[in-house]
């Protein structure tokens, strides 16, 4: 008789990274970059944000805490470019300074429609040259979203998505997907889809709520935007330079 127990092994994913056991943490078959928040890096595959993938953040509303939850990730990879995506509002140069993004390596751009800024951030993700590209957009069919996992999965660029939290109810190939929503002190983050065991509670992470003025000399204006933003379709040279 032959004993099921031993066909098994002891790892699953040494079949494929693919696959884990529900009651753990997958590995990630990417590099990953720290979250800088401890508790939020035990809670995800590989301990911390995936690069080469797509990855969801839900937001009640543009402006909750998100930034501040990436800083710690874009200042690791602000050695390469910050691509900002069709933000809700201009970046400011000091802000970002706060968060250890130089002004310098940003790139900031504007696109007039859904598909000239899917196009872009194709063409981000394709490169391979920049260190994150965070994409701000309220409705994105799922091919597109298909596309751009796609197009992420080429190189090792930090893809954040930022979305309404009304998104998640939609499939999406993102291997991570958090909801993000404001407390006092910080935020709330729901695992709306992780390749682990499912967590019902939520995550409170506190988040600091004076970053600038640690960061920057006293009655400095803090309103200063970054230059102008750049049309979707002078990327490529931006990318080259």
């Amino acid at each position: 008789m032959i004993n099921c127990s031993d066909s098994i092994p002891a790892a699953p994913e040494s079949l494929h990274p693919s696959l884990w056991r529900a009651s753990q943490l997958a590995r990630s078959s990417t590099r990953c970059v720290d979250t800088g928040h401890a508790a939020l890096s035990a809670q995800l595959p590989g301990g911390g944000w995936p690069t080469g993938a797509l990855v969801d953040l839900l937001l009640q509303q543009p402006g909750i805490g998100e930034m501040r939850l990436l800083r710690p990730a874009l200042a690791e990879v602000a050695a390469r470019r910050i691509v900002l995506l069709q933000p809700p509002h201009p970046p400011q140069a000091l802000a970002l300074a706060a968060l250890g993004v130089p002004p310098s390596q940003l790139i900031w751009l504007r696109a007039g429609r859904t598909a000239d800024a899917l196009w872009a951030a194709e063409q981000v993700l394709r490169s391979g040259s920049c260190g994150a590209i965070l994409f701000w957009q309220n409705q994105v069919r799922s091919d597109s979203l298909r596309r751009l996992h796609l197009a992420a999965q080429g190189g090792e660029t930090l893809f954040f998505m930022m979305r309404p939290l009304a998104a998640g109810q939609d499939a999406s190939p993102a291997p991570l997907r958090l909801a993000l929503r404001p407390q006092a002190g910080g935020i709330e983050i729901d695992f709306v889809k992780r390749r682990g065991p499912q967590r019902d509670a939520p995550l409170f992470l506190p988040l600091s709520s004076n970053l600038i003025q640690t960061h920057i000399p006293r009655h400095a204006p803090v309103d200063r935007p970054v230059t102008a933003p750049a049309p979707a379709g002078s990327l490529q040279s931006q990318l080259v330079h």
